[in-house]
C-alpha cells in the first residue's frame, strides 16, 4: 500500500483534540441559547450566482458536480458555501413567512473555501455564527447586543489566551473619506484595509497612486487609521483632524454607543477597543464592523469578525437588515490543539474502566456498567481479563481516572488510579468527582486537572 499523506487544508482531529472542539461547541451553544438564539442548519450548497454576488471571487468557491455528469447537467451551477452569512440570507428569504422577527439565530457548521492553506486558514473549517435579522428595519441596539453576546461566549472559554475585540463603523470611515474629498471612497478603504500588511509608507504611496489622493489627504487617512482607544475618547481625536461630514458624525455616534455598551465586559483577559483601521473586506457591511485577535497569536489574524448589513437579504419588496458576528472555530482551535497549547484532560469519554476477573464474570461487569450508565457515568469494560495491574495500566494510557472491581453482591470496589485510593462502592449510588465525570479542557501548561467549561 502506498504511503498516505495528509490532504492540505482539510484538518482532522485526534480523539482528544476533537473532545476539545466538542466542549467548545457545547459551551458556545449554551451561551447563545441563554440569549435566546435559535439553532439552524443550512444546506451545504448554494447556486453559484448567489455565492458570487457579494464580493467573493470565483476561485474561492468549490464547484459541485457529479463525476459522470455531462457538461450541461442539471447540477451545474452549484457550489459549496464559503461562509454561513450568504446561505443564511437565502434561508431568511425562503422561510420569512414562518419566522418571527427580529429573528435570532446561531449556526455552527462546516464551510469550504478554496484559499491557500496555512496556519489558521483551511479549505474546510467550522464556523460559529450569530445573527439578528429584522424585517424592514432593525434597531441599532442590536449592534451592541451582538457584540456583548460574542464577548460573553468567548469569555466562558477560560483556557483561551486573552483577546481583543476591535470595533469600527463603516459610516465613520466612509464619511471621513468623503469629507476629505476622496475621488473613490471604496478604493481608499481597500488600501487602508491592508495597512497592517503594507505598513504606513507603502500604504501612503498606494493611497496616492491607486486611490488618487493628494499627499495631504493620504496623511489624514493614516492619522485616522492610527486611532485606537479603549473608550469613547476616539471621538475627540477624530474631530481634531478637522474633517466634517454628516455620515462621519453618524458613524462616530454609533461606534461610541457600541464601546459604551460593552465597557462593563472588559477584564484582564478581555479588551474592547475602538480601532479605526478595521473596515472588513466584504462589501455588504454598512455600519458597525468587528474583528477579534488573540493575544500572542496575532499571526492567525482575526478569529472572530462581522458587522451590520442593511441590505444583504431582499426579495424586491421587503429588505431584511441584520447584524452578525462569526467565530472561526477551526482557525481558533486547530493551531492551539495541534501545538498542545490547549488539551483535553483525557482522550476518551469514559470515567470508569470496569475490570474483568475472567470471561465468566463479563455479565456481572456489564450489569455494573449498565447501572453506572443509567446515571450518566460514561464507562467501558476492560478488553480482556488480564492481570489487574495490566488493566490499570490500560486505563492509565487512556486517561480513565477510575477502575471498578466487581465482586460478590455488595462487595464492589473502585480505585482512583491517580491517588491509589480504593474503597467500597455501590454502582447504584457511587459518583465520581464532578471534574472527572466528563473530559475537561485545560491549558497545555496546566499542572492541575483544570475546571469544566461553564
Amino acid at each position: 500500500m502506498s504511503r498516505l499523506t495528509p490532504l492540505s487544508g482539510f484538518p482532522e482531529l485526534l480523539p482528544a483534540q476533537r473532545l476539545v472542539e466538542q466542549r467548545v461547541i457545547e459551551s458556545l451553544s449554551t451561551s447563545f441559547e441563554l440569549h435566546g438564539f435559535a439553532n439552524v442548519e443550512t444546506r451545504a450548497v448554494e447556486p453559484l450566482d448567489q455565492l458570487l454576488r457579494k464580493g467573493e471571487t470565483s476561485k474561492e468557491v468549490y464547484v459541485l458536480r457529479r463525476l459522470q455528469e455531462a457538461a450541461d447537467g442539471k447540477d451545474a451551477g452549484l457550489g459549496l458555501h464559503f461562509d454561513l452569512t450568504v446561505p443564511f440570507a437565502r434561508y431568511v428569504l425562503e422561510h420569512a413567512g414562518k419566522l418571527e422577527f427580529p429573528f435570532r439565530r446561531y449556526q455552527i457548521q462546516k464551510v469550504w473555501r478554496g484559499e491557500r492553506p496555512q496556519e489558521g486558514r483551511y479549505r474546510e473549517f467550522t464556523q460559529a455564527d450569530i445573527d439578528i435579522v429584522g424585517q424592514g428595519e432593525l434597531s441599532f441596539h442590536h449592534d451592541v447586543e451582538i457584540a456583548r453576546v460574542m464577548v460573553e461566549a468567548l469569555s466562558q472559554l477560560d483556557f483561551l489566551p486573552g483577546f481583543r475585540l476591535q470595533v469600527n463603523n463603516r459610516k465613520l470611515i466612509q464619511g471621513f473619506y468623503a469629507g476629505i474629498g476622496a475621488p473613490e471612497v471604496d478604493a481608499v478603504m481597500r488600501v487602508i484595509d491592508k495597512l497592517d500588511k503594507l505598513g504606513p509608507d507603502r500604504t501612503r504611496a498606494q493611497l496616492v497612486d491607486e486611490a488618487g489622493l493628494s499627499d495631504a489627504q493620504a496623511e489624514k487617512c493614516l492619522t485616522l487609521a492610527q486611532i485606537r482607544t479603549p473608550d469613547t475618547s476616539f471621538v475627540d481625536l477624530v474631530h481634531a483632524i478637522g474633517v466634517q461630514d454628516e455620515m462621519l458624525e453618524e458613524g462616530l455616534a454609533e461606534l461610541a454607543a457600541v464601546i459604551d455598551g460593552c465597557s462593563g465586559l472588559g477584564t484582564d483577559r478581555v479588551r474592547i477597543e475602538a480601532d479605526l483601521t478595521i473596515a472588513r473586506g466584504l462589501d455588504y457591511y454598512t455600519g458597525t464592523v468587528f474583528e477579534t485577535r488573540l493575544d500572542g497569536h496575532e499571526s492567525l489574524g482575526s478569529i472572530c469578525s462581522g458587522g451590520r448589513y442593511d441590505s444583504l437579504a431582499s426579495d424586491g419588496r421587503t429588505t431584511y437588515p441584520g447584524v452578525g458576528i462569526s467565530l472561526g472555530l477551526s482557525r481558533l482551535l486547530v493551531p492551539l490543539v495541534t501545538r498542545g497549547d490547549v488539551r483535553a484532560s483525557r482522550s476518551v469519554p469514559s470515567a470508569v474502566l470496569i475490570a474483568l476477573s475472567d470471561d465468566e464474570s463479563r455479565d456481572r461487569s456489564n450489569r455494573v456498567a449498565d447501572q453506572l450508565r443509567d446515571r450518566g457515568i460514561a464507562c467501558e469494560l476492560a478488553p480482556s481479563p488480564q492481570k489487574f495491574g495490566r488493566q490499570i495500566r490500560y486505563a492509565e494510557r487512556r486517561g480513565i481516572p477510575y477502575v471498578w472491581f466487581p465482586g460478590e453482591p455488595g462487595s464492589d470496589q473502585v480505585k482512583d488510579i491517580r491517588s491509589g485510593d480504593q474503597a467500597d462502592a455501590d454502582a447504584a449510588t457511587w459518583m465520581p468527582a464532578a471534574e472527572d465525570l466528563r473530559p475537561i479542557v485545560v491549558s497545555g501548561d496546566s499542572t492541575s486537572e483544570g475546571a469544566p467549561l461553564r
